[in-house]
């Protein structure tokens, strides 16, 4: 019978080696499913808590944020693109896509939480794609129920949650939660509330990660 591992992923939908490594994550265990069974939990991290809802341009952000050339911020772009579709995701954009607050896109991660199935899963797949594939405001109500409806949730629900502060204070504690436990960065990939695992990995680091840590319990 597979080990059952609890797995707390903290990200933001607005970091995108945060979609390689869930890509990563998700490609290792699909090859470990024989010996682990994971319980995935989705916690929340902004890395632009302060961002307006309009967003701002990615390139002037990254520029006064990391204080990089257009030239060095094409470069990583490029790398990015490329090690997303390493793992079967597309980026699109380019200098003129934009940076949004993913605050509510929290709210709404944290209540597929709460219904549990899988939901949540399929929504943060959802507002990934949402996101970067289509290079949509996620900020904006509308982009978030057609995220809610791709993902199987129940659309009216959420506009409720959404026109609410609700769950507002609960990813509020997640996110002081975790800055306590000294994530600063992400992705960060918590097994078992005991080991870490950092970065957009890719599938096979994930694999010989989680491999190692079963047989570490096994033997315990």
């Amino acid at each position: 019978m597979p080990m059952s591992l609890k797995i707390d992923v903290v990200s933001d939908i607005a970091c995108p080696w945060c979609i390689i490594g869930l890509r990563g994550l998700e490609e290792a265990l699909d090859r470990t499913r024989d010996l682990i069974a994971a319980d995935i939990h989705f916690q929340p991290f902004e890395l632009n808590p302060t961002m307006a809802r309009e967003g701002e341009n990615m390139a002037e952000h990254i520029q006064r944020k990391y204080g990089r050339t257009p030239e060095q911020s094409q470069d990583v772009r490029a790398m990015i693109r490329d090690r997303a579709a390493e793992v079967g995701f597309t980026i699109n954009g380019g200098p003129d896509s934009r940076i949004y607050n993913t605050f509510d896109a929290h709210r709404l991660l944290h209540w597929a939480g709460v219904e549990g199935g899988g939901r949540q899963q399929a929504l943060k797949h959802a507002l990934f794609e949402a996101y970067f594939t289509e290079q949509r405001n996620v900020a904006e109500h509308d982009v978030l129920l057609d995220a809610v409806a791709r993902a199987g949730l129940d659309r009216v629900a959420a506009a409720d949650i959404l026109a609410s502060d609700r769950y507002a204070g609960e990813v509020r504690d997640a996110e002081h939660h975790w800055q306590r436990r000294g994530i600063n960065s992400v992705p960060a990939v918590i097994v078992n509330d005991r080991w870490l695992i950092s970065g957009g990995q890719p599938p096979d680091a994930f694999e010989q990660a989680l491999r190692g840590i079963a047989a570490e319990l096994a033997t315990a």
